[in-house]
């Protein structure tokens, strides 16, 4: 059968809610986002492949890192700001430690969906439909709150627009040029990485001052003065990615327009499911995540059918094992990519598979299990004669208390304290900028190996 896009719909899915009441309403508010513009142009999703592609070749090195579910109650403009300066901050600390070019992909303006590993929670004795992202249904205890809800689509889109309007100016219109390095610093300065943060900061200010000196800026100033910036979520929705879904003018071919790359999550990665189906026929990078249950074979499948022309650029595999699953199945996975010469970016999301329950209840991820899991990826990929590409991190630029551990030594009684995720725990400001650091040093490792 022809690709178009809703050929998924005759495919079998998963954790695409079912349980609207009114599908007549649902339709009409797909119906009306595909007369919306677009979120992302074809010619940025295109400029993003370039950059992986060099990625791939081991060239750049793949920054990825934002919420973990984008909610309508904390969409403020502060905070769109803290997310992308914290991955500025990060950026900065790769490039100049590992001296190399950074892509810099947000989990923003779109990420509000999530799959969950149960269609229901219960609290004191009452049991109702889980939460499934505001874009679907409200975070609050309540029936009516937990029905499905189609003008959340509507709201979604909304709010990812104004986001990417804002992103867009602070790439573009001077926030990000190199010369405000001390300007990005955020209220943690005191701390211990706010502090190595300020060194650097002063090293990169001397390095201007030089260039500007020899007149080397002139010769490309946008180098200095803007960042290219792109977004990304798990296309988990597939009726609204079908409404976003668009034909390039200049090409011919469809591309997802809600976002510059979209990921396959490991629950929905079904070779004859709905969600491949539909990555398989957009021209958007494609993000897999690679979990414990997925076999070579059955990866070798998955890229057969979304990637059949083994192209760069086109694909990221992300692996989520947690700490201590790697050595049972990422060795397996590089290598027969390896073997088979298979065109990909590899990158680690230390995130998922390192989730606990604290004693007091609170969800959390260790950063001692985060860290090892970066580690690990780093001596698999080297081992197997693969380029340990990137990261995947759910990252806030707010000082919160969800992850334990780390420089600034939270403690499981810490986490009340500023505990505001909506779904999943993620590093706050100190604890990203912290691994930004400890990944440059590994970046120039490598490159120190290569060049030995």
């Amino acid at each position: 059968m022809a690709w178009a896009p809703d050929s998924w719909r005759g495919k079998p899915y998963k954790h695409i809610p079912e349980d609207y009441p009114d599908r007549d309403a649902l339709e009409a508010v797909e119906a009306e986002l595909g007369t919306y513009p677009p979120l992302v142009f074809a010619g940025e999703a295109r400029t993003l492949r370039e950059r992986l592609a060099s990625v791939s070749r081991g060239e750049a090195f793949l920054l990825q890192g934002g919420d973990c579910a984008e909610s309508f109650k904390e969409f403020r403009p502060d905070n769109i700001r803290d997310t992308f300066r914290v991955m500025l901050q990060m950026a900065v600390a790769l490039t100049y430690g590992a001296s190399m070019p950074v892509v810099k992909v947000g989990r923003i303006a779109g990420q509000f969906g999530k799959p969950r590993s149960s269609p229901v929670e219960t609290i004191d004795g009452v049991t109702l439909p889980s939460y499934r992202g505001d874009n679907i249904n409200g975070m609050e205890f309540t029936p009516e709150a937990r029905v499905p809800d189609p003008q959340r689509l509507l709201k979604a889109y909304g709010q990812s627009a104004a986001t990417l309007n804002l992103l867009r100016a602070f790439a573009k219109g001077g926030y990000a040029d190199l010369r405000n390095v001390h300007r990005w610093n955020l209220e943690f300065a005191a701390g211990a990485q706010g502090q190595r943060y300020m060194a650097l900061a002063d090293k990169i200010s001397e390095a201007m001052g030089f260039m500007d000196a020899c007149g080397i800026t002139a010769s490309n100033p946008r180098a200095f003065s803007e960042v290219e910036f792109y977004t990304s979520h798990e296309a988990l929705l597939l009726g609204y990615e079908q409404a976003m879904t668009r034909t390039d003018s200049t090409t011919g071919r469809w591309y997802d327009t809600s976002a510059h790359l979209v990921w396959i999550g490991d629950r929905t990665r079904q070779p004859d499911g709905a969600h491949v189906e539909f990555c398989s026929g957009i021209e958007n990078p494609i993000g897999i995540k690679c979990g414990p249950s997925l076999e070579p074979d059955d990866l070798m499948e998955l890229l057969d059918i979304l990637n059949p022309k083994n192209e760069a650029g086109r694909i990221v595999l992300i692996s989520r094992f947690g700490s201590d699953k790697v050595a049972g199945g990422l060795p397996r996975l590089v290598e027969r990519v390896r073997r088979e010469g298979r065109n990909v970016v590899w990158s680690c999301d230390p995130m998922h598979g390192n989730t606990i329950k604290a004693a007091n209840g609170y969800k959390t991820r260790p950063f001692d299990r985060i860290l090892s899991e970066v580690t690990q990826f780093f001596e698999v990929c080297r081992a197997g004669g693969a380029y340990p590409g990137g990261v995947h991190f759910e990252m806030t630029g707010q000082e919160v208390t969800e992850c334990t551990g780390g420089a600034v030594a939270i403690s499981e009684e810490d986490l009340s304290d500023r505990y505001h995720t909506h779904c999943d725990p993620r590093l706050n400001a100190s604890q990203a900028l912290e691994l930004a650091f400890t990944l440059a040093e590994k970046l120039r490792e490598e490159r120190r190996r290569e060049a030995a």
